[in-house]
This record gives C-alpha cells, structure tokens and sequence, in this order.
C-alpha cells in the first residue's frame, strides 16, 4: 500500500539524519587523513543539527584482523592490550581535541558489536548464502584484502608483486575458507544503481564501482583460519570472520541492528555513509549486496573522498607521510584546521597539504576578512555608541544588497554543504558574503560617517553599523558547523547569547531573517578570533 501523507511526515520526524565515517584501523595513531574524513562528518552532521534535525553521527575503530595482530606482537603486548592503548590515548583524546561531537564511538571488540555480528552472519548461512571451499592468491596484509593479479606491481624481484596502495609485497595465501555468494548479486547491484543515480558520489567513483560490478563478481571469502584474532564463526569456531565483514557491520550494531529495535527503526538506513575512495568497493559492493542478502535496507548513499597527498603519495603512515593534526592545531588552531581542509579541497578529489597555503588562507581569509571584520565592529561600536548596538533607522540601497546576499548565502551554503556535501563550494559562499560585508563598510566608511553629529549623521552612523553586526550574526550561525570556537565568541562578543539565546539553537532556515539581531545588545570587543601568526616552527 502506498504511503500517504501523514505517513512521510511521521517517518521524517521519526528518522535521524544518520552520518558515519569509516571506522579506522588501531595499528597506529591518527593522521591527516583520518582527521580529514571525521571532521567532515562533522561538520556535516553538525550542519544538519543546525537546521533544527534530528542527527546522530558515528565514529569508532577496527580492531580485528592480521594487520592488528602483528602490530600488538611487534610491541609485545596483546593485541586487545595495544587496541585499549591507542583508543584511549590516541582516537578518543583526536576527536575530542578536534571538537568532533560524535554521537557514538564503536569499537569491533565490544561485546555489543561482536555478538550481533555472529547472528548476522548465522542467518546468511542459515539462509544459504554462505558456503564452505577454498582459496588461494595474493594478500595484501595493510588492507586486508585479497588482490587481483591484474592490480599488483611489480616489485624487485620477477616473483614478487606489491599492493598499489601500500607499495608493500603482497603475501600468497592458501587456507579453506568460508564465502558469501556476492557472484549472485551483481545483477541486483546494478538495478540498484540505475535506480539509485546518487547512491555512490561523486560521479567518478559510482563509474568505477559500475565498472567493477559488470566485470562479473567472484563469491567473497569471509573467513580466516590460519590466525584467531577476529569475531569466531558461530558454526565453525576455528575459522574467524573475515575483517572486513566483521567492521562493515558496526553501522547497523552501533544503530541498535538485534539489541534495540526501536533504535534501529529510528537510525537505519544511515543517511550518509563517508569513507576513503581505497575503501569504496567494500561500501558500495560488498555491504550492500550483504544488506540484500539479510534482507535489511540500504544505506541511501556511500560518499568517497579523495586522499590527501604530500609529495604525490597518499598519506598515510606506510608511506612515511603521516602528519598528526596536532602538528598543525598547535600552529594555526583548531577551528582554522577545520576550516582549511574542507575549504582548500573539493570534497571528494584527492589534494594535496601545504603549509604555504594554510598560512596565507588563515592570514587572509580568516585573519584579516572574517577577524579583522569582527574586530572592526566590535570597536566602532564601543566608540561611537558606548558598546550598546544601536537600531538601524535610516536603511537604503546599501543595506538591501547586504540582506540579498546574505540570503543568496545561505541559500547555497544549504544546498551546498547540506545537500551535495560540496563543504568547498558551500564555504565559498559564506565567505563571498564575508567579503561583500567587508566592502560594504569600505564603502560607507562609517569613520568617516561619525564625523558628523547631526540627527541625520548619526542615524546613518547607527544603520551603518547594526547591517555589518546583523550581517555578523548571521555569519557566526553560518560557521558554527564549521568553527565552532570561534563562532560562538563572536557570538557572545556580539550580546547575541543574552539577546537570542544559544548558539545551537539558532537555525539555518531563520538565519536570514534580517534584523534579528535586537537594538541595544551589548557588543564587546573579546580577544582576536585569528590572531596574527608566529612564524613556522623549526621542523
């Protein structure tokens, strides 16, 4: 029966908006890279909270697997012992520095991840989708994963072959396994797809995975019996899960997937899926064609991002290019890191990191148009009109194309970050406006505007000055998702805290209503929201 349409507004207020990044492997600490992927996420989640949405945001770690096990062994401990270590002292302590508000942090070796794992795959083998062979070929440990011969390169020697992503020698394994019948799912993949134009982004890697799919798919082998770190098989406990089907599953687990139907109903299907373009087929292959089997929905769309790059080479930790956020945070600040990744680079292409251009964006993006704009204000105010905002009685043309563009704004800062998850292009948009406001007051020199203290000088002074603080308010409900420090100081530098209230709870569909900002709010001048930086630490 079709629904009507009460039924899709109960299911809209009933659903959350559903974020998950990929959850990361604890063989070592985090990187740009890592960083990169959770902070989008987050803003992303938090741009939809600020839409006045129910949101839940997912993050978590993969702590099975041979990769795990031969890192705790190589630093004499076990490998739940090193998983513990780096969890606590490394992943959790990231996030919370970085400001990421996850609502969940799942972790593969939690009783509540492991259990509901083992009944989703004892009811593909009772449903027939698992059957018992064999397998050999080319491993590559760093990604778990068995490659295909026509993927390897060439290594020093004429036998030995190397993963492309890892650049490392790739293992020959030989073991019985257990597999899923992911060959019987290739047609319904591609129904699927052509049905769903959007469910793999950007457009480039949905022409990759249709591409991979077409070639016709070999049935997965989803066990392990040659090592026994991993989630044991319910019917056969000398074989352990496969990584990979093991942690594709935290989605549903973490959403209440056998524990809390009411939960689950809210959360799945989740909303957004983010993971790493080296990671794409397992997303958009492998766990769907999993959910199919189960019976389950599927997620409505898996995002790939590009890698970030130093030197030509993706970043990561084999490859001797890993960078801790920490490195950069400790020079330009958290809310300018956040801000510099999603704005520097196109989400979903790969970009490379430099620390020239990080400096000269945070001088001349965040430092002197959207800091030195707030720090402008805040002193004209407290000169001219003893820190009390004054009201705006002598509104013309100039005020209007300041009100237009903020609405043109917010408009595309919506559908940008909101929609398309274009942050780039979404942060452009805001910051155009930033400019606009900027040349505004350039325009109007309200300095000069003081000058005459007649009625009518006076007044066109205050007007002046309320479009460029209301223009502010608006910019800091803008940029909360993003920065969230800095905006809520100058959100209280600007006695909107006193005169609306929270910050959180302004909304984007109301931040362009002009004039919401009252007459007579405090404006103070708090300390420079992007101050001047010092040089670049010796390396």
């Amino acid at each position: 029966m079709a629904a009507t349409a009460d039924d899709t507004t109960t299911e809209a207020r009933r659903s959350a908006y559903y974020v998950t990044t990929p959850i990361y492997y604890v063989n070592d600490r985090p990187h740009l890279g890592h960083a990169y992927t959770t902070v989008a996420g987050d803003v992303l989640t938090r741009w939809h909270r600020q839409r006045g949405e129910r949101t839940w945001y997912l993050t978590g770690t993969d702590e099975h697997g041979q990769k795990i096990l031969r890192t705790a062994e190589a630093n004499g401990v076990s490998p739940q012992e090193w998983c513990d270590k780096l969890v606590e002292e490394a992943w959790k302590p990231l996030w919370r520095h970085l400001n990421i508000a996850n609502d969940d942090f799942i972790r593969t070796t939690q009783e509540r991840h492991t259990a509901r794992v083992q009944e989703f795959v004892q009811d593909l083998h009772d449903k027939g989708e698992i059957y018992k062979g064999g397998y050999s070929g080319p491993y590559c440990v760093g990604c778990e994963e068995y490659k295909l011969p026509g993927e390897l390169l060439p290594g020093a020697t004429e036998d030995e072959k190397l993963c492309p992503i890892h650049k490392k020698p790739v293992e020959w394994l030989e073991e019985e396994n257990y597999f899923f019948r992911l060959s019987a799912y290739g047609p319904k993949l591609l129904e699927f797809y052509a049905a769903n134009p959007d469910f793999i982004q950007p457009a480039s890697a949905r022409n990759e995975v249709l591409r991979f799919v077409e070639q016709d798919l070999k049935d997965l082998s989803i066990s392990r019996s040659t090592f026994n770190w991993g989630v044991p098989l319910p019917w056969d406990e000398k074989h352990v899960l496969y990584v990979w089907v093991d942690a594709l599953q935290n989605y549903i687990t973490a959403a209440g997937y056998g524990s809390d139907p009411e939960r689950f109903a809210e959360l799945w299907p989740a909303s957004v899926h983010l993971v790493g373009k080296d990671i794409l087929r397992f997303h958009a292959v492998i766990w769907p064609a999993m959910l199919m089997a189960a019976g389950l929905p599927l997620p409505k769309r898996v995002v790939a991002n590009g890698w970030l790059m130093v030197g030509g080479e993706k970043m990561s930790k084999s490859n001797l290019t890993g960078i801790a956020p920490q490195d950069l945070t400790s020079h330009f600040g958290v809310d300018a890191y956040r801000y510099y990744f999603l704005r520097a680079i196109p989400f979903g292409t790969d970009g490379s990191f430099s620390w020239e251009d990080f400096t000269a964006r945070y001088t001349s993006e965040l430092a002197n148009d959207y800091g030195n704009l707030a720090s402008r204000l805040a002193a004209m105010v407290g000169k001219y009109f003893e820190g009390r905002l004054p009201a705006a009685t002598a509104a013309g043309p100039a005020e209007q194309v300041v009100a237009d563009g903020l609405a043109a704004a917010v408009k595309t800062a919506d559908r940008k970050i909101g929609e398309d998850l274009d942050f780039a292009g979404g942060i452009a948009a805001i910051f155009e406006f930033v400019k606009l406001v900027n040349g505004y007051l350039t325009e109007q020199e309200p300095w000069k505007v003081a000058k005459d203290t007649s009625e009518e000088g006076q007044a066109r002074l205050a007007t002046i000055l309320y479009t460029a603080a209301e223009a502010l308010r608006a910019t800091a409900v803008l940029l909360n998702p993003l920065m969230p420090e800095s905006s809520q100081k100058l959100w209280e530098s600007l006695g909107a805290e006193a005169s609306l209230g929270a910050l959180a709870e302004q909304t984007v569909d109301t931040v362009a209503d002009w004039g919401r900002l009252p007459a007579g709010s405090q404006v103070t001048k708090g300390e420079i929201l992007f101050p001047r930086l010092e040089e670049k630490p010796a390396a």
